[in-house]
């Protein structure tokens, strides 16, 4: 009999998300939930090409000219930095 009811329970939670489950539910002072949860969003439709571009080309040339120079930057200082522990690792032997 006892089997039964707590088979019975565990099936049941099944079907009922665990935030409209007493003592667990949604927190004071959420918005309550639609009562239609509404479609899946349209995943295939393209959205319509703009009327402008979204960087003008001397912006993008411009902006990618500084990520390349904070690249080549960063480069320099990651093997100066493997420079000056070569000589530390050497002498301890790793």
């Amino acid at each position: 009999m006892a089997g039964s009811a707590i088979t019975s329970l565990a099936l049941a939670s099944c079907s009922v998300p665990i935030a409209d489950l007493p003592g667990i539910g949604v927190p004071d002072g959420a918005p309550a939930r639609p009562k239609d949860p509404g479609s899946f969003p349209a995943v295939h439709d393209m959205p319509a090409d703009r009327s402008q571009p979204a960087l003008a080309p001397d912006e993008q040339a411009k902006i990618e000219g500084e990520l390349a120079a904070a690249r080549d930057q960063q480069a320099r200082a990651a093997a100066a930095a493997n420079a000056a522990d070569a000589p530390k690792q050497a002498q301890t032997g790793n």
